[in-house]
């Protein structure tokens, strides 16, 4: 029977003063970005003011269910609209930014640097752009989404292309396959289910993040929220908070349906 310092991968232990020092730091950032923030304040009239708000919520009004759910129908259109047209942008970029499909070094660093100069600005940025090039309403919304997709999207497809076995494509390539075929014929099936997973995981992430982009102009149900808001009507927000909360249930349950139903 093997011994024990042989059966267990011998783990990477930092020097105990390092973590040391650096529970330390983290510690006094801590209590300075409490100072900083000014966060020390008195939290019981915080406590109070949230609570007197979220009385006034209840019971939600039924008054504008109408205009409500046409916003919250839009909201979802633009997050739909986003991954139809999204995905099939990220899975050619996602080709071209894998170290194993990219055509060439320079390709890949290009690639590879836009999607994730897309991924890492915010939505909300990315919607406020978009409002002074096209206009207020859910095209700026809808092309938002478009980018976010293909920076998230993007990104999680090019680390399945490169986690997929070399087995396959290395037969294929002693059978005199082209690049192109080795591609479609071994590269893409191979990490479809991920590819899929990641799609689905995206049309969850862009449905939450399109309630959120009208509140800059962007279109769908984040404008009906502001409003509410800002005329002191809170319990229409609290109508609008709850159909939000309920089409992106709806949309989890739904992915969650089709992976039990493919995987």
């Amino acid at each position: 029977m093997p011994s024990s310092e042989h059966s267990f991968p011998k783990r990477f232990e930092l020097p105990s003063f390092m973590v040391q020092f650096s529970l330390l730091i983290l510690t006094l950032f801590f209590f300075y970005s409490l100072s900083n923030l000014q966060f020390h304040g008195n939290m019981k009239d915080v406590a109070g003011s949230i609570w007197r708000i979220w009385s006034e919520m209840f019971p939600p009004s039924l008054e504008r269910l109408g205009p409500v759910s046409q916003s919250l129908l839009q909201t979802f259109e633009m997050a739909w609209i986003g991954n139809v047209i999204g995905v099939p942008i990220s899975l050619v970029l996602a080709v071209l930014s894998a170290r194993n499909t990219s055509p060439h070094p320079l390709i890949y660093a290009v690639t590879r640097g836009f999607v994730t100069f897309l991924r890492t600005t915010p939505s909300l940025i990315w919607a406020i752009f978009l409002i002074s090039a096209v206009g207020l309403g859910p095209r700026a919304g809808t092309v938002t989404l478009v980018i976010s997709t293909i920076g998230f999207c993007g990104r999680f497809f090019a680390e399945a292309i490169e986690e997929i076995q070399e087995e396959p494509t290395e037969a294929l390539m002693c059978l005199g396959a082209t690049k192109p075929g080795i591609i479609c014929g071994a590269v893409l099936p191979a990490a479809m289910p991920s590819f899929i997973n990641t799609a689905l995981f995206n049309l969850e992430h862009t449905t939450r993040s399109s309630a959120v982009l009208g509140i800059v102009g962007a279109g769908g149900i984040g404008i009906e929220l502001m409003v509410s808001i800002q005329t002191f009507h809170y319990d229409e927000a609290a109508t609008i908070m709850i159909m939000v909360f309920i089409m992106v249930m709806l949309v989890e349950q739904f992915c969650a349906w089709i992976r039990r139903v493919l995987f």
